[in-house]
Parts: C-alpha cells; structure tokens; sequence
C-alpha cells in the first residue's frame, strides 16, 4: 500500500529554479569527492542485461524486473535492478587492479516497489565496486570504507550551504556502528525499521552490519540477494532525517562474497540451480576478484541535504493520484 507523511509546517527550502541547481551541484561535487576518496574511475554500464546471463540483481527476490524481447537476436533482456554482479565482471574486463576501482550511473525500474516519501518506482545511483585483498575481507576494512563514504557526503553538504545559504541541515561526520543482533537484542519487540528509528534518534549517523542471515529470532533483519554481499560483511549507511523524523538509508553496500561464503548462501536460500550460471560458475572457480562494493542513492543524498520531505521533489517519476493531491494541497512540489 502506499503512503504519504506531510511533516507539519513543512515547506520547501528553495525554489524551482534553485532546486534544479543544488541537483546538479550535489551529483557533480559528490560523484568527484567520493571517486577521489576511494581511488574509483568513472565507467560506462548497460541499462539492461540478457535474461539468462545470472547478472540481475534480484534484491529480495520478489521483485518482477522489466524485460523485453530483443527480436534482432533472438533473446530476452531485463532492465537492471542494480548492477552488483555486473561490477565486478567489468573490474575483471576491464584491467583493474588490486586498490583500484569503477563507479558508474545505475538507473533501474523497479516496478514492484511500494511508493512513500523515500520510495520510487525509478531508482538512481552511484554504483562503485573496488578490488581488494582477501587480507581486506573484514568488518575492519568494512568499516574504514564507511566512514570514507560518510566524510565525503558531510563535505559536499558543507560545501552546498556555502553555494546555498538557505539550507542548513546538519549531518554528523561521526559514525556509529552496531550489528542487525545488537539491534535485535537492543529493542527485540520493534520491527527492523523501528529499531533503525529509535538507533537513529541518538546515533544520528550509523552503520548497520551484517544484514542477510537470520538472527537469533529466526529472522534476518532484511532481505539480501546471497549472490553478490557477504551477509557477514555487509551494511547500510544511515543518517538521521530531522525532517522526516526517521532512519534513512543512502547506502547499501559490502564486501563482495567469495567462493565459500556465495556457495554457503546459495544453500541458505535454496538457489543452488544458480551455480550453473555463468557469473556463478566464474565465481565459484575463482575466476573473478575479491571486491567491495555499493550503491549511493542519487536522490536519496539530493533529498537528505536539500531538507526535502519527498523524493518527487529531486527525481521525476510516476505517482498514485492520493500522493498527488496530498502533496499538490501540501506545498510539496513534485517534478
């Protein structure tokens, strides 16, 4: 079901005219600041891949992606849910090296997605893979990668208030980290989002670990595809959002699964057929590089400096006629 929040007295920040130009400052200061900081290149990538080629993303693994025929040869195509697999594919074509990595524009449909104030049908990201060492596969390497990331987004949002006096949103450079279990053990009664919520309202910047397995409930904090992160070595990034007064994730990310830790996956979640997959078969041969990886949320970070109450309000996309109205009676301009 969809759903709307209309924070009280909320108003945009800036106009139409500035709105346009604070998108365009963030996503051109950011993608440099964050590509420096991780020693990433800029690559193109596909906007759809070959439906029998393994390298979609099934995200939690309901989601239906698009497809369409290609009658020129014979096959049938997928839009990308995210481009996870294909990352690290490319990072082996292409010539990387250990220390060294890509990032790229990811656009994807997701049609199946329920739709509020953070959620569209349109997804747009910055997706970045990076190789590593099998010396790097730990919650410590994880973690200097995070605050990384972290620092280059509270930079860009100091700089943007300097271009735009009117915005003032404060984001804490100082990163908390906890685990999906001490989360669970923390407020065992709350739902995953809700623990996310009460964490945030005292961390304001946070790193949730380990997202994947089950916990000691039985159940895992969220959904995660077993083919691409390590649920042992994975999170998300998370700042308060003092407008919407609630967790809000910009990042997903992790350090990429290896020969044992894709098979074992592949037999927690019962998708065992998929080692007969091409991407599979390389992985599992060892083929491919050690990596860790992610994906950014254009929007979602325009949203998040700019004080938006809406991501219709950085991002054109389809919407439901209540959300609309609502926003249209609000003052919340949708694009």
């Amino acid at each position: 079901m969809n759903r709307i929040v209309i924070p009280e007295g909320y108003r945009p920040v800036l106009d139409e005219y500035d709105t346009q130009r604070a998108i365009v400052y963030i996503k051109q200061n950011f993608q440099t600041e964050f590509a420096s900081a991780l020693n990433l290149k800029r690559v193109s990538a596909p906007l759809f891949v070959a439906e029998n080629s393994g390298l979609n993303d099934n995200l939690n693994g309901y989601e239906r992606p698009v497809s369409f025929d290609v009658p020129a040869i014979g096959a049938e195509a997928q839009v990308v849910h995210s481009l996870a697999k294909w990352k690290r594919l490319a990072l082996k074509k292409y010539d990387f090296v250990v220390g060294k990595g890509l990032y790229t524009d990811m656009n994807a449909i997701r049609r199946d997605e329920e739709l509020d104030n953070i959620h569209s049908i349109y997804v747009d990201q910055w997706d970045w893979e990076k190789i590593i060492t099998r010396e790097n596969r730990n919650l410590d390497y994880l973690k200097l990668v995070v605050k990384e990331i972290v620092n280059s987004i509270c930079t860009v949002n100091d700089r943007l208030q300097v271009h735009f006096p009117q915005l003032n949103v404060q984001l804490d450079r100082n990163v908390s980290f906890v685990t999906s279990q001490e989360l669970e053990d923390a407020y065992p009664d709350l739902e995953p989002s809700e623990r996310e919520n009460e964490y945030l309202k005292t961390h304001k910047t946070a790193c949730v670990m380990q997202i994947g397995g089950a916990l000691n409930s039985g159940k895992p904090h969220a959904m995660r595809a077993p083919d691409y992160d390590d649920w042992d070595l994975n999170c998300d990034i998370i700042f308060y959002n003092e407008v919407l007064k609630m967790a809000f994730e910009v990042s997903s990310m992790g350090i990429r699964v290896d020969e044992k830790s894709l098979a074992r996956q592949l037999e927690i979640s019962g998708c065992n057929d998929r080692r007969e997959l091409p991407f599979h078969k390389m992985l599992l041969s060892g083929e491919l590089p050690l990596t860790i990886g992610g994906g950014i949320g254009q929007s979602r970070l325009c949203m998040l400096m700019m004080g938006c109450a809406h991501i219709g309000e950085v991002q054109s996309s389809l919407w439901d006629e209540k959300t609309v109205k609502e926003c249209e009676k609000n003052g919340i301009r949708l694009l």
